[in-house]
């Protein structure tokens, strides 16, 4: 089994990240049937007051991607970003397993 996987930072507008936290809370619910994210999680950092955390784990970097062309991404990227001031992919990694993935073979 090998996934795609990512981790990413946005920098928000001071006194904003509970916004973004919200949307990017939002773009979850909206990954809740799509087969092709098997995780995503919102993080926050208390060292951090303006920024934002988010781990995913995609089948292929494929699926990522088409999912950033989807009418609800669209319109969540259109309200978030005046509140971005920043982005990082801190790490991009290939998940081989563990709890929270389905144990099935690809």
């Amino acid at each position: 089994m090998s996934k795609f996987s990512l981790f990413g930072k946005f920098t928000v507008q001071e006194d904003e990240r509970d916004s973004m936290v919200n949307l990017l809370l939002e773009a979850a619910d909206s990954l809740q049937n799509l087969e092709e994210c098997e995780v995503y999680l919102v993080n926050i950092s208390e060292s951090e007051p303006n920024a934002v955390y988010v781990y995913e784990v995609w089948k292929s970097e494929e699926a990522h991607q088409a999912s950033l062309t989807l009418e609800t991404t669209q319109t969540l990227i259109r309200r978030a970003k005046p509140i971005i001031t920043g982005m990082e992919r801190v790490k991009t990694l290939q998940t081989r397993g563990g709890k929270g993935l389905g144990q099935h073979s690809d």
